[in-house]
């Protein structure tokens, strides 16, 4: 029986539908022209004033930075939140535990942004910290927001990690400590990673969060950007987007060919050990 084409056909109007505006975006950065519709020849000439513009060099490194740091400190919360919440049992409080790690994940943020915004001025008059909004308050409130996805993604590791193992080791005389670290930590490292790389992705693209509780000398790149397009779209955003994208599809394909390599490392172990 001939198989129908009609899956096939909706596959592929929805892959265009996601894919073809990066694709044009890409194409456009290298027009000479300024219009961003009409093509008068290929060109590096974006690039080369995406260089030149200082304020979107550093607004891209302090993002860079903010997300950094925003990305280790919540993969220390979130890992602690994590561990918690799949090795602690029903311990009192847990319900409402588990209740404020999971509002930041469906809380709009606008109304997140909002309270923290009311908190940190709270904060400075009652203590005088912090004082005024800046690198501080925006690292600390990306933090907040980012450790809710850290912990859901090392709690879902740990509960479908075999507990044995660690009861094993401290049958065995290992204290708790010990045994994190040298039994779970491991086995809950690809997703310490996969949450700081999440954590890392959340901060560096977040704008609304941002714009609360920013302050002077405190604009990151996606405010830019934003800034930009309400002034109207320049060029240089569509050579930033481009080098962009060209960082995730390099990361992609990396993380492909480890994957790959992997697997095939394994294959050839598991059948050196069947011949054996």
């Amino acid at each position: 029986m001939k198989k129908s084409r009609l899956p096939m056909v909706l596959l592929g109007v929805g892959l265009a539908f996601l894919y073809l505006p990066i694709v044009l975006l890409v194409v456009y950065s290298f027009n000479d022209n300024r219009s961003l519709t009409v093509w008068t020849g290929a060109s590096l000439r974006w690039y080369h004033e995406l260089i030149e513009d200082g304020q979107m060099l550093e607004a891209a490194w302090l993002s860079l930075r903010i997300a950094f740091a925003t990305a280790c400190g919540a993969v220390v919360l979130g890992t602690v939140a994590g561990l918690m919440l799949a090795r602690f049992g029903a311990f009192r409080g847990r319900a409402l535990f588990a209740g404020m790690i999971s509002a930041p994940l469906v809380m709009p943020e606008v109304i997140m942004g909002l309270a923290l915004l009311l908190l940190f001025v709270s904060a400075e008059q009652l203590i005088g910290w912090p004082a005024g909004r800046g690198v501080l308050t925006i690292i600390l409130a990306h933090i907040t927001f980012t450790m809710s996805f850290v912990a859901v993604v090392i709690q879902s590791r740990l509960v479908s990690m075999d507990a044995s193992l660690e009861e094993a080791a401290m049958d065995l005389g290992a204290r708790p400590a010990k045994v994190f670290f040298v039994i779970t930590l491991p086995i809950i490292a690809p997703a310490i990673v996969s949450g700081w790389l999440l954590a890392f992705t959340l901060s560096l693209d977040d704008l609304v969060i941002t714009s609360f509780v920013s302050g002077p000398g405190s604009t990151t790149l996606p405010m830019i950007v934003f800034s930009s397009i309400r002034l109207g779209l320049k060029p240089e955003i569509n050579a930033l987007a481009t080098i962009v994208v060209a960082v995730v599809a390099t990361g992609i394909g990396l993380a492909g060919f480890l994957e790959a390599r992997r697997a095939r490392i394994r294959e050839r172990e598991e059948s050196q050990a069947g011949k054996a």
